[in-house]
């Protein structure tokens, strides 16, 4: 049971043994003769005072590093499908910057925040260091989960900002497409149309698309929560599609590619084209925050606006609908046109009338 241990030697070397968690463990002093038979009694009430006080780590643990709990992150990654699997390498590199070389139990608090400090210094935002964290966080669960460690640093989450206020008008966007290449035009018109997520256009195949029934059935292990939708096909979105069936390859499945190769990353050929129209610091994903703002001023109601652009929560629909200054300024306008309507008649004065 817990609290209670004993010593012992094997050959010449002393040892203690103690119980903690219903498990035995036995350490070795690596001592001999009298200096050994000492060091038991040190070592040993060492160990009986740390599990008094809910401290001790234990052998087995002292043994899990870093490298060990990111294997076991990477393949519960795999195991479960999960779509950011694909960005958890990126935020690997930068956690073994880190903690490459430390034991899980040298991964205290003070040295997470020296961590998160070091990563603001290198000109990271706080959501994509949250990010990195988000992954440490889990590495430590899946290991407590395991048996492998019995707890967890406290790890805090750095404040993010405001959401991004990237938006893109109509006149913008199509400035914008005719700065792209050809190749690009029609990708980057649908996620502008439909609101779909990069990782969606870029895997969606001619099976998915029914052109004669003008709709495109979005398959849930495309979509980052895992349930399809339908997108109705009309006016540019329709187009968009003919014209990729015009450029569609028997030997190539995707509906988007390069000379009969999958669309890849385009970011360098997008900044180029931002540059040139410019629109310098826009990213891809704000034609998908411009999508569901332009949807919700069309007057589509919410509840329709989310299942179309594949949103399950309000609080990111919420983000995504940000007013701009634009918005701002229009709003100030209507509110002085209304006062001016409301002004009273101007009263004049009984001289003046006689006069």
């Amino acid at each position: 049971m817990n609290g209670m241990g004993r010593s012992f030697k094997r050959g010449d070397v002393w040892w203690i043994a103690y119980h903690h968690r219903g498990k035995e463990y036995r350490e070795s002093t690596n001592a001999t003769g009298t200096k050994g038979e000492l060091l038991t009694g040190k070592l040993l009430k060492k160990r009986l005072g740390e599990i008094g006080r809910g401290q001790l780590i234990s052998p087995n643990e002292e043994k899990v590093t870093f490298e060990d709990m990111a294997k076991v992150l990477e393949g519960d990654y795999a195991i479960n499908g999960k779509r950011c699997a694909a960005t958890l390498g990126y935020q690997l590199r930068h956690l073994r910057a880190g903690f490459a070389m430390l034991r899980a139990v040298d991964i205290t608090t003070d040295r997470v925040r020296v961590y998160a400090a070091a990563r603001q210094q290198e000109g990271a935002a706080n959501a994509t260091i949250n990010r990195g964290l988000a992954a440490l966080k889990r590495m430590f669960t899946l290991a407590v989960q395991a048996g492998r460690l019995s707890s967890r640093p406290h790890i805090r989450m750095l404040e993010e900002h405001d959401a991004r206020r990237g938006f893109l008008n109509h006149a913008a966007f199509l400035v914008l497409r005719g700065a792209l290449p050809e190749h690009l035009k029609d990708a980057v018109a649908l996620l502008y149309y439909s609101g779909w997520r990069v990782s969606e256009m870029r895997g969606l195949l001619w099976r998915d698309v029914d052109l004669a029934g003008r709709v495109v059935h979005l398959r849930s292990e495309l979509s980052k929560n895992k349930d399809g939708r339908v997108l109705r096909l009309s006016g540019e979105l329709l187009d968009v599609m003919e014209r990729a069936a015009v450029r569609r390859r028997l030997d190539c499945p995707h509906v988007f590619h390069v000379d009969g190769k999958p669309l890849r990353d385009f970011r360098a050929s997008w900044k180029q084209a931002c540059r040139a129209a410019g629109l310098s610091g826009l990213i891809v994903h704000d034609l998908r925050r411009s999508a569901v703002r332009n949807m919700v001023r069309a007057s589509i109601p919410e509840r329709v606006c989310m299942a179309l652009s594949g949103h399950k929560t309000r609080d990111v629909f919420d983000r995504y609908n940000i007013v701009s200054e634009a918005d701002l300024t229009a709003a100030t306008d209507r509110l002085h046109e209304h006062l001016q309507e409301r002004l009273p008649a101007r009263v004049v004065p009984l001289r003046e009338a006689g006069a």
